[in-house]
């Protein structure tokens, strides 16, 4: 029996699109000589398909959906996709999340997804019903039946001493034990998340040793909304090797071919990439795809000579063409002349279409028309927003006037203290580096300026040696260039002090009084980031949407009040 792992990348609700897609698959496999092809979870859908499953129509679709595929699926093959599966006289939830065996002439539901995720930026519980009874599929092969177990997403992660926690029900791995199965295919939809992928690993190497045999991790590639899918599917044996390893934040398909349990072990697979190029590859694909997505060829953003308006060029760069990314370098009488010089560098550098518009007169035209209301000109905090709501407005205009999607260029650690400018610095359809803090920022500039990175930057279209960021950008002292000599730590803590709260406030969910009583932390200053973080919850609540990279995001699972107390 030969497996293919089909890595697809579907849009979501496009079911016509995403079988066309899966046909395709199947039709290359059959012609490599496979027996049965396994997609991600959900895969005639896309995953998240969110309130489109409330949708009768579509429900209808999915069914003439099938029987087109069926009916033109290569002879002798089968294709496991996902699908939802109606429950006939129940009202909502009323489907199932669940997998299907589709052959030639026919097709039939043989898997449903037993644990239903509802937290971070899950919501299953709201459209679906939990499975109610282990899964296992027999598949003739040319001289045995095998048996192959069936787990959707969800249902490999019970292991708590490995992911921490679980959710509470049953233990799809436990009930597959008794029905000695020769393989376990798991069909998921899993986004990227900075140590996701190692994790992955870690837990589907549990399921195979609990089970005695390998398993196949099929899963989704792409990106849809704020969610990113790094693929990465691969095949682990019982012993942990991993003996298929598909390529990260690219549609794949690869074949793989079960060995009876005595055989001698094959060769373990090339291993994954390092941590920086995953997150640095899962960024630009998130960025290609929601542009596509959402009907944007072209991108434009704002380039200061800062570090993190060079990261967002960089992907940008990558993700859709230098050509296809205009900068626009806005200075004010505070800006440097090494940040100009930086930015014009940097688009040089990467063959960036670039123009300057100063906003000199623009600021004295404001100035003069609030003078009435003022007494004189803004001053202090209204004068140095005015500047981002300048430049924000041009921006805007630009995106406007020739198509583009903007692209915002603030980080995480300026999300979450509010350290940045609504209607201004924020404006965008699209917030890239909106979960990446700070420091986060700077490795990975740092990163693509090594010689470590020229591999993966050559693969991305992206000039392989030399200096991308630059170490004038990588070692210059944060700041917003508002004001005469301003850096970020007027303002705010240093970046080395602020991260680890914010991460313990956010990721963790800790409260300052939990940091101070064990004396991790100044009081005033967990207190004071604290307050920052809540009384700026107003401001992210009207931010781009970001690409989530991290274990809990200002997105979909970020779902704190505004009005709320107390704030200390």
């Amino acid at each position: 029996m030969r497996l293919a792992l089909a890595q697809i990348n579907p849009l979501v609700g496009d079911l016509r699109g995403n079988a066309a897609q899966l046909l395709e698959h199947s039709r290359r496999a059959a012609l490599a000589g496979a027996d049965l092809v396994i997609s991600p979870e959900l895969s005639l859908w896309g995953y998240p398909p969110r309130d489109l499953l409330l949708r009768p129509s579509l429900l209808l679709e999915q069914g003439r959906v099938l029987e087109a595929l069926a009916a033109e699926l290569p002879p002798g093959l089968g294709l496991l996709l996902g699908l939802v599966d109606p429950i006939a006289g129940r009202e909502l939830p009323a489907l199932y999340n669940a997998a299907a065996l589709v052959q030639r002439g026919r097709w039939r539901v043989v898997a449903r997804k037993r644990l239903l995720p509802s937290y971070d930026v899950f919501d299953e519980r709201r459209y679906f019903q939990p499975g109610d009874q282990a899964c296992l599929l027999e598949w003739p092969g040319a001289d045995r039946v095998w048996r192959l177990g069936l787990t959707i997403c969800e249902d490999l992660w019970v292991e708590e001493r490995v992911q921490g926690h679980r959710l509470a029900g049953a233990d799809p791995i436990a009930e597959l034990a008794p029905q000695r199965p020769d393989l376990l295919l798991t069909l998921s939809a899993s986004p990227f998340a900075q140590g996701k992928p190692e994790l992955r690993l870690e837990l589907a190497g549990a399921a195979a040793a609990r089970l005695g045999c390998p398993v196949v991790y099929v899963n989704q590639v792409g990106g849809n909304d704020e969610l990113v899918f790094d693929g990465g599917s691969f095949v682990i044996d019982p012993q942990a090797r991993v003996l298929r390893q598909l390529p990260c934040a690219q549609v794949a398909l690869e074949l793989w071919e079960p060995k009876p349990r005595d055989t001698a072990p094959a060769a373990p697979a090339s291993p994954a990439p390092p941590p920086l190029e995953q997150l640095f590859r899962v960024l630009v694909l998130g960025v290609h795809d929601y542009a596509r997505k959402c009907g944007f060829q072209r991108v434009v953003l704002g380039l200061s000579g800062g570090i993190d308006s060079a990261l967002v060029a960089v992907i940008a760069a990558a993700a859709l063409g230098p050509e296809q990314v205009q900068a626009l370098l806005m200075p004010s009488p505070y800006s440097s002349a090494g940040s100009r010089l930086d930015a014009i560098d940097l688009a040089n550098r990467l063959g960036l279409p670039h123009q300057t518009v100063a906003i000199k007169t623009l600021m004295e035209a404001f100035d003069h028309s609030l003078d009435p209301v003022f007494g004189g000109a803004p001053q202090g905090l209204t004068a140095e927003n005015l500047q981002s709501r300048i430049r924000g407005t041009l921006l805007m205009a630009v995106a406007n006037q020739q198509g583009r999607l903007l692209l915002s260029t603030g980080n995480k650690s300026e999300l979450a203290v509010g350290y940045c400018t609504l209607y201004g610095d924020m404006n965008g359809g699209l917030a890239v580096i909106g979960d990446l803090y700070k420091p986060t920022v700077f490795r990975l500039c740092h990163w693509l300026d090594t010689e470590a990175a020229a591999d993966c930057r050559q693969s991305l279209g992206l000039p392989a040696s030399g200096e991308l960021i630059g170490a004038a950008i990588r070692t210059k002292p944060p700041s917003a260039e508002l004001r005469p000599d301003q850096r970020d730590t007027d303002s705010l803590p240093d970046y080395d002090q602020l991260d680890p709260l914010l991460r313990a406030y956010i990721e963790e969910l800790r409260s300052p009084e939990e940091l101070i009583v064990q004396g991790q932390v100044d009081g005033e200053l967990a207190r004071r980031v604290y307050r920052l973080l809540r009384t700026a919850e107003f401001k992210r609540r009207q931010a781009a949407p970001l690409l989530k990279v991290s274990g809990r995001a200002f997105g979909g699972g970020w779902r704190m009040p505004i009005a709320a107390g107390p704030l200390s």
